[in-house]
């Protein structure tokens, strides 16, 4: 009798039950997702409020442009800071120090010019462009993630204020510029939402990314590594350890390689010094301050409203000192403080350079939830207002940067 052969049925891989270890990560991914889905419904009012607050102010910023006979694309997304982060994203960094001042673009950090480059690579349009939405992206991305650390710490209706007074700043148009504010305080603002919750690896991560980023990157690392260091001594665990280590890299890393590529230690600080921007402790700020406000009789309306900004956030540090905020927080905005107000730079951009300072607002947004109705519009509506002008005088009237 011949032997009695059985033939099985193929089953298609696209039928076949997944294996344990592919169905788990795909469970976690979509676990994931449902988070993301509801934090993102969560946060829906705030980031339509910040929407709506930018959306204003550019309306404002079009019409003016337009009386003046210019663009609003161009004085978005090509002018000033933008054109160096272009001329990186196109040409790459230069080779040596020199000697010419105001020239060197080592000074600026390269996280945001090689993600233009990269994107620009893959989608159509011009990099100039591409900056631009990345920027606008960045800037919901950072008020979802300021909405996250308000949220957490006073409650929604807070966070949404938060973000709304985020978005009504004084140069709050930057964020909407090819700049890097947007992409920083978003890196900012989720770092130290991480801290909040413990999730020390994605704090370390994104701290390393803001070091990339800006100078000022070195205040998230700051807030990372002292708060982690904090958490090892009093848990004895290794997450906090390995992230209070690792927060720094980043901006350690920027200015290593910047020293390598001139041939000297402190190379990057001598870019610095070339665009005439050395760390004083505050004296010529005071200085700057002091004669604009004191001896001038004609004062420019922008210098008087970035003094106003600066003389402001110092203020309410101090609220956030009396507040008793969360150390994350407190250290991130106390070594921001420092490193712009002791700058001895120039002096006009130190308003944008405080931009990513959001923790200074939660004192003011817990004020306005408490206050009565009418003086809550007020205050929100004023500063909406302000902000949408300011924006416009400041890119159309004032002849410097932003």
């Amino acid at each position: 009798m011949p032997p009695v052969i059985t033939v099985r049925p193929t089953v298609p891989a696209s039928r076949r039950p997944p294996s344990p270890a592919g169905g788990r990560v795909r469970e976690r991914t979509a676990r994931s997702l449902e988070r993301a889905a509801r934090s993102l419904r969560h946060a829906a009012p705030a980031l339509l409020g910040y929407l709506a607050v930018r959306l204003f102010g550019l309306l404002v910023l079009a019409r003016w442009a337009h009386l003046k006979g210019h663009g609003v694309w161009p004085t978005l997304a090509t002018s000033w800071d933008s054109d160096w982060y272009l001329g990186i994203a196109d040409h790459g960094y230069q080779d040596g120090l020199g000697t010419r001042v105001n020239s060197n673009n080592l000074a600026f950090f390269p996280l945001y010019p090689v993600l233009v480059k990269a994107v620009a690579g893959v989608t159509p349009g011009s990099r100039a462009s591409v900056a631009l939405v990345l920027a606008v992206g960045f800037s919901l991305v950072a008020a979802w993630g300021i909405f996250a650390v308000g949220d957490r710490l006073r409650g929604r209706r807070e966070g949404t204020v938060l973000a709304v007074l985020w978005g009504a700043l004084p140069v709050g148009i930057v964020q909407w510029m090819g700049y890097t504010e947007s992409l920083f305080t978003a890196l900012a603002a989720w770092s130290l939402y991480a801290v909040l919750t413990g999730r020390w690896h994605a704090a370390a991560a994104l701290a390393v990314a803001a070091g990339l980023t800006r100078p000022t990157g070195i205040a998230v690392a700051a807030a990372v590594t002292v708060t982690g260091l904090m958490a090892t001594a009093r848990t004895r665990e290794r997450a906090p350890l390995v992230a209070a280590l690792t927060a720094p890299l980043g901006w350690l890393g920027y200015v290593a390689w910047v020293g390598a590529r001139v041939g000297r230690w402190d190379g990057y600080f001598a870019v610095q010094r070339l665009w005439r921007n050395a760390w004083d402790g505050g004296a010529g700020t005071l200085r700057e301050m002091r004669a604009l406000l004191a001896y001038d009789t004609a004062p420019q309306l922008f210098l008087v409203a970035v003094s106003a900004v600066l003389v402001g956030s110092a203020a309410l540090y101090v609220l956030c000192l009396a507040d008793r905020q969360p150390l994350a927080l407190l250290v991130f905005s106390g070594v921001l403080l420092a490193v712009v107000l002791g700058s001895g730079g120039v002096y006009f951009p130190r308003a944008r350079f405080l931009l990513p300072g959001f923790p200074l607002l939660l004192p003011l947004a817990v004020a306005v939830c408490r206050a009565r109705r009418v003086v809550a519009a007020l205050v929100l509506g004023g500063a909406v207002l302000s902000s949408a002008w300011l924006g416009g005088y400041m890119l159309l009237v004032w002849q410097g940067p932003p």
